[in-house]
């Protein structure tokens, strides 16, 4: 994709261009990493649009852009996401109600208490929370470590852990892992937990990032947020993550958006190439997954062979 930028629209990849599209690839791969937990359980959390946009909301309304009060009104919006989550977790991990269906109930819930405390209105954000998102260590923008200081916590937790590898095995299959006596609900409650958690984190970027968010800056990432994590690899069955594969990714599809502008595509287009991505992404995996039934088969059938 650099390649390409480089050779038909070197403004995509030009320091002013990867400085202003560089936070918003990294606040995609957090969202992503957040939908990748629950994808990897076998669900979908839809409520993504409003998670993000209530701590957008809190964060900068709460505050009033007064640095003082900027600690609390993150801590209230983290206090919502984990609310949120817990919730989330309950109905599809415990009670067991589709998650589809529960997630959009959660999003509409979530987007009434942005309109309580909003009333749809932006406010400014406060002068160290844009210093804190927006700025720079090492000429790297403080979103992006912050991107990957997560996909390194997520990638340790899932790949080294005796908890990761509990939870990929649920995802794989929860009736395998509950005949083995792990706690499939519990496990299955917290992927949406965290979730919330790291949808918080990216809200709270964007009120940083973007000088005056609007209250609806969630609805935007929830169709990007499912393209990386296929892109990535993750099964949409559940199973395995692949926390640094769905980070590349989100650069991949932010660096795409931004190819496509330079070359002149509009804007309005562009959930359409996030959905070209989203199909391309599927439509590997099931190419891949038939092979490797088809492979199953005829070793199976080999082996009956051999018996006879």
């Amino acid at each position: 994709m650099l390649l390409v930028c480089l050779v038909f629209a070197p403004s995509a990849v030009s320091a002013g261009g990867l400085a202003g599209s560089l936070p918003f690839a990294a606040v995609i791969a957090i969202v992503g990493l957040g939908q990748m937990l629950v994808v990897q359980q076998g669900g979908f959390d839809l409520s993504l649009a409003g998670g993000v946009s209530l701590a957008v909301v809190v964060t900068t309304h709460l505050s009033g852009g007064n640095d003082a009060d900027l600690l609390s009104s993150v801590m209230i919006a983290f206090g919502f996401a984990l609310v949120a989550g817990c919730v989330n977790g309950i109905l599809v991990g415990v009670i067991r109600l589709n998650a589809i269906i529960a997630t959009i109930g959660m999003n509409a819930l979530l987007y009434g208490a942005v309109f309580a405390v909003s009333g749809g209105v932006p406010r400014i954000t406060t002068p160290l929370m844009a210093e804190i998102a927006g700025g720079k260590t090492f000429g790297l923008p403080n979103s992006v470590l912050f991107a990957v200081v997560i996909m390194v916590v997520v990638s340790f937790v899932l790949k080294a852990s005796v908890a990761g590898r509990r939870f990929e095995a649920i995802g794989a299959n929860p009736q395998a892992a509950h005949a083995a006596g792990l706690p499939v609900r519990r496990y299955q409650a917290a992927a949406y937990v965290l979730a919330q958690l790291l949808y918080c984190v990216a809200g709270v970027l964007i009120s940083g990032i973007t000088r005056e968010p609007t209250a609806f800056q969630g609805d935007s990432l929830l169709l990007p947020s499912v393209a990386v994590v296929v892109l990535a690899g993750t099964s949409l069955l559940g199973g395995r993550g692949f926390p640094i594969s769905t980070v590349i990714a989100a650069f991949f599809l932010n660096q795409l958006s931004q190819f496509a502008l330079a070359v002149g595509v509009p804007f309005s287009a562009q959930t359409i190439i996030q959905a070209l991505a989203l199909v391309f992404g599927i439509g590997v995996y099931s190419v891949h997954f038939k092979r490797a039934a088809t492979n199953r088969a005829t070793m199976s059938n080999s082996e009956e062979t051999d018996d006879v």
